[in-house]
């Protein structure tokens, strides 16, 4: 709720003042969720980089390896599923954050032709309409939440899929 009072008070002038558009936009809801998960994606990562035991960062220097490079040769590397974990956590909350899109997006019911256009999220459409959907309307509901579903499992599936082609690579 938070990011999308700061959305609409700060983010969407900016961007209407500068970009053009009504700056409640398909930008300014990617902008506003991209703070949003940033923390999601830095705290996960770094405690997974410092999960890294010692030992390997001190055999790499041992071995001659500058800072930077024990950095992306060692520590990385073996941080790498707590790191991409981090990222698919943070897309799972960026799929379902309904309240500061519905605030930034524009909440117009239309496919977007420039990341200047409103735009309605799934999400969105969901919490607006839930309240009086009755019939059909109900259905198609929760119709969208079972895509919505079935992306955050395509999502899981692709992520562990990656994490099995690295182990057998190894």
């Amino acid at each position: 709720m938070v990011y999308g009072f700061i959305g609409v008070m700060v983010l969407a002038p900016l961007i209407r003042a500068h970009l053009g558009g009504p700056g409640l936009s398909v930008l300014a809801a990617s902008v506003i969720l991209g703070v949003m998960i940033l923390p999601t994606v830095i705290s996960i990562s770094v405690d997974a980089i410092l999960a890294v035991p010692r030992s390997y960062r001190e055999g790499s220097l041992a071995l001659g390896a500058t800072t930077w490079q024990t950095v992306r040769m060692v520590t990385v590397p073996a941080a790498r599923s707590g790191i991409i974990a981090s990222v698919i956590l943070a897309m799972g909350r960026a799929v379902g954050e309904t309240m500061a899109v519905i605030m930034v997006a524009g909440n117009a019911v239309r496919i977007p032709h420039s990341a200047l256009d409103s735009v309605r999220t799934l999400t969105a459409n969901i919490a607006l309409e839930m309240g009086y959907a009755t019939g059909m309307h109900r259905q198609a509901l929760f119709a969208t939440g079972v895509v919505l579903f079935l992306m955050i499992m395509a999502l899981n599936t692709a992520a562990g899929a990656a994490i099995r082609r690295r182990r057998e690579r190894r």
